[in-house]
């Protein structure tokens, strides 16, 4: 059983699903998904300052208690087509409070507006930035991320092997989204236990993000693509009742089978993005610390 405080995300995906018509558009689907907000409770003992990246802009997150020479690079789901830093902020706040360091949460550029690769060079470019502009060393530094922000999470790092950066310390993908392929087996074992996803809609999101010319095997936008060799260690969270479920049990099997030290959790009965529900149901809650309680030691915070 699941707690009575983590059914309001089954609420609030059964109302999301109500108001989807068959002419929907990106604008409609960024309204639902500025809800996700409403499902986090404000962090005591956080502050917020907001920056401006070379292409998009960004939030830093401060917890009064922290490290200020270890930082999460953060970026939000949305299907790339929604969500924002601000959508995300308090959440974020949460994880950066429990990991006791700062964290950049960047807003990205998003599709339809600004297709693949966008929004993938926009993270790489934070993390550019993080290096060169702020002085952090890159063990310094751990991803985060969920849904299309969990992708992020991982192809972020693809990118940075084509641009010849070094690697962060860790990377903490949340649920990542394969964008299009639809081929895992939990789309149909879930499809009575998912309130949320559909083939239909992921299918709907990845036309907007790809544009006529996109490749969906690209590795900086599909992790099944990435070449994981050498890449840090890896923490995947994912909800047992989610129809991406295999999305994250597949990308642990390559990565592990690159010899990628990966630690993957499934929680019981938990919808997409459960974690957002951080300050107001337990189970969200314990997701945050085993973040932290696993994110810590790799970036050396006591």
């Amino acid at each position: 059983m699941i707690s009575a405080q983590a059914e309001q995300i089954v609420v609030l995906y059964r109302d999301w699903v109500s108001r989807q018509t068959p002419d929907m558009t990106e604008v409609d689907a960024r309204a639902l998904f500025s809800e996700w907000t409403t499902l986090t409770s404000e962090p005591d003992d956080v502050r917020y300052e907001e920056i401006e990246l070379e292409t998009c802009g960004a939030m830093w997150i401060l917890p009064d208690e922290r490290d200020d020479g270890k930082v999460l690079l953060c970026s939000h789901g949305g299907g790339y087509i929604g969500g924002s830093m601000q959508v995300h902020r308090k959440f974020f706040g949460h994880v950066a409070k429990a990991a006791g360091c700062r964290a950049l949460n960047v807003d990205y550029r998003l599709a339809p507006e600004f297709p693949h690769p966008a929004s993938v060079h926009d993270m790489t470019a934070a993390y550019r930035w993080l290096i060169t502009d702020q002085g952090y060393a890159p063990d310094h530094i751990a991803l985060v991320g969920d849904s299309a922000g969990g992708a992020l999470a991982l192809t972020n790092i693809a990118n940075m092997r084509k641009r010849g950066l070094p690697f962060p310390a860790a990377t903490m993908p949340l649920s990542p989204w394969a964008c299009r392929d639809t081929s895992s087996p939990s789309y149909q074992t879930n499809i009575d236990n998912d309130v949320l996803t559909r083939r239909e809609l992921s299918s709907w999101i990845a036309d907007l993000v790809l544009g006529p010319d996109g490749d969906w095997r690209d590795p900086l936008i599909n992790p099944f693509y990435v070449d994981y060799a050498g890449f840090p260690p890896i923490y995947l969270q994912v909800g047992g009742y989610e129809a991406i479920l295999d999305d994250s049990t597949r990308i642990a099997d390559c990565a592990r089978n690159a010899n990628v030290d990966v630690k993957i959790d499934v929680f019981p009965q938990m919808q997409h993005c459960f974690q957002l529900m951080a300050g107001n149901a337990p189970e969200a809650d314990d997701a945050v610390a085993r973040l932290a309680q696993w994110v810590r030691p790799l970036l050396g915070i006591g």
